[in-house]
């Protein structure tokens, strides 16, 4: 992956020079490195030599990403794109793992009745729950017990020991 020079021109500020190197000429093959790993989705032992050695690739991409390099850079290119007017918010995504919406929000209207008796066999079943209501596994048997009555409690102290 070839950076064009205005690309670069934006990035390389976002990458911190130690008091001991990396010498900035290398910089721009070691992020172009980085970026080959994840466009090509290889490992990093398999970085082309002309990014440099593998493991400083890596090594220069831990340390970035630890000092919030990639973060920066997003923001920036946000920021930047909004001075343009080039932000186009279709391209947000949200997590939807994460994000818990109402039943509403999703289009599905209920009438009262309908959401009272959601609610009251929800607590039903978390009473059942409290109470400790065995859970039946995949053969049917309550969880616990083994064929032929036998517990399989691994303190050996209840049901037949033998």
């Amino acid at each position: 992956m070839q950076l064009t020079d205005a690309e670069w021109e934006f990035i390389e500020p976002y990458l911190p020079i130690g008091e001991y190197g990396p010498y900035p000429e290398r910089l721009r093959q070691q992020f172009e490195g980085v970026i080959w790993r994840f466009k090509t989705g290889g490992q990093w032992r398999e970085v082309p030599q002309e990014f440099g050695a593998s493991s400083t690739v890596s090594n220069r991409f831990r340390q970035w990403r630890d000092a919030g390099v990639f973060e920066a850079l997003l923001e920036g290119l946000i920021a930047e794109a909004a001075k343009r007017g080039e932000v186009d918010l279709s391209l947000v995504s949200i997590d939807s793992t994460t994000a818990r919406a109402h039943h509403d929000a999703a289009g599905i209207h209920l009438s009262e009745d309908v959401i009272a008796a959601l609610e009251e066999a929800a607590a039903e079943e978390e009473k059942a729950r409290s109470k400790g209501a065995a859970a039946k596994n995949k053969t049917g048997r309550t969880a616990g017990t083994l064929p032929g009555g036998r517990n399989d409690d691994a303190s050996g102290g209840g049901g037949n020991s033998g």
